[in-house]
């Protein structure tokens, strides 16, 4: 084994962990993976899960468990997390909308940070919610800019066309009418690591009635502005 600490159950339990950093896996797919048998690896990823290291996706597949945000958020590690709050709560503040970041997690995005609108009608969307990947303007966003097999598999279920996501990339952000829920809009607009690759969506989500059916009119430049300030962040502490 490849970096072997000596501790042979953590080297293993660091094997399983490292093969769902992808994103879910089947127990088969685990077993592949690691090298480990299928008991081994078996009993590992509900120990795991035990302590909330693992999870399991709707489909009853292994996805990383929320401790390790947790973890890494206490230690100080993840500086988009850090970097959040205030930047979602001055984008709440400047649009009057409930402001979210997302992160893509196997087939779902995952609700990593939020802000939501004190009061009145709103779209609120809890930390740790996970939400579609077939529809959504988060959803435009983390698949836009994905390599071609994976964006045309997206596509399969997806509400949005290729066209779409053409235009998505053009313009540097996302809108959705009614597409995830009746009723409800949202503008998107991505969050790049220090080497341009797209790790998160930022967005602002509400009632169409105070969004429009042109929510990217609105909020767009707002929403653009606060993903930026994210990237910032990312690059600074790179």
């Amino acid at each position: 084994m490849d970096n072997a600490s000596g501790v042979g159950v953590l080297d293993k339990a660091a094997l399983v962990l490292s093969a769902l950093e992808p994103g879910p896996a089947t127990l088969a797919g685990l077993v592949a993976a690691t090298g480990l048998a299928r008991p081994t690896a078996h009993r590992l990823a509900v120990a795991l899960e035990h302590h909330r290291l693992v999870s399991r996706d709707m489909q009853g597949r292994f996805v990383l468990g929320p401790r390790l945000g947790e973890l890494a958020a206490a230690a100080g590690e993840d500086r988009l997390l850090a970097a959040a709050g205030p930047v979602l709560a001055r984008l709440r503040d400047i649009t009057g909308e409930s402001a979210q970041l997302y992160r893509r997690q196997g087939d779902f995005r995952v609700c990593v940070a939020a802000a939501d609108r004190p009061t009145g009608l709103r779209d609120s969307i809890p930390v740790g919610g996970q939400l579609t990947m077939a529809a959504g303007s988060a959803a435009q966003i983390l698949l836009a800019w994905e390599d071609p097999e994976r964006m045309n598999k997206g596509l399969l279920k997806a509400t949005f066309s290729a066209a779409e996501l053409s235009a998505v990339r053009r313009r540097g952000w996302a809108q959705s009418v009614g597409e995830r829920e009746p009723g409800v809009g949202s503008v998107s607009a991505p969050v790049r690591s220090p080497s341009g690759k797209v790790v998160a969506a930022v967005s602002v989500s509400g009632p169409l009635e105070r969004l429009t059916r042109q929510p990217g009119r609105m909020h767009a430049p707002a929403v653009a502005a606060a993903a930026e300030r994210l990237s910032q962040s990312l690059r600074r502490a790179g």
